[in-house]
This record gives structure tokens, sequence and C-alpha cells, in this order.
């Protein structure tokens, strides 16, 4: 089976996600970013991502392993969820830009 729908979840200030959904669709693949305010509102995100036929889920960063792990549960092995993360070349930058 190929990959033909997918989500991505990021976290950024005044974003509600009901609102703040991007599509991109190729013909062959879909792409649906959603935009959270909180990491909170993930899981229920990637519930109505899954329902909608996301095959995977993918998470920012600023999700770590707590709200990833919420994520996992939330789904309950209907698909899988994987994170992006940053090696410690990325940590000053990172500094740079959040504190």
């Amino acid at each position: 089976m190929a990959l033909t729908h997918w989500g991505f979840i990021y976290v950024a200030d005044g974003c509600d996600p009901a609102r703040d959904i991007t599509v991109n669709d190729t013909g062959t693949c879909r792409t649906v970013l959603v935009g959270v305010s909180r990491p909170d509102q993930a899981p229920p995100v990637a519930a109505r991502l899954a329902a909608d036929g996301a095959q995977l889920i993918e998470l920012c960063g600023a999700f770590g392993p707590t709200w990833t792990a919420r994520v996992i549960e939330e789904l309950d092995g209907r698909v899988p969820v994987g994170t992006v993360t940053y090696g410690p070349e990325a940590t000053h930058a990172l500094h740079t830009l959040f504190f």
C-alpha cells in the first residue's frame, strides 16, 4: 500500500485547530497540516485526522515525548505516529527562537 494521505500537527501561538488547516493534494498524496496553540489539543486532532483517512501522523518537535505518547494512546495503534526531532547541533538556534 502506498502512502496517499497523511497529517502533520504543529504548535504555534494563536492557532485554532478548527480553523488553521492547510491541505496540499497532489492528486496522488493528500497532506493535511493542522495548527494547534496548545499540545493538549493534539490528541483529538490526531483522532480526527485518522478518522478522515490519514495513514500516518507526524508531530512537530514542540510536542516532546509526553504529548507524543498521549497522541499515540489516543490513536490506539490505528495509524503510526512520528515526531520531528532536533540534534544537539540545533540547540543554539532553537534557544535563539524560543528563549
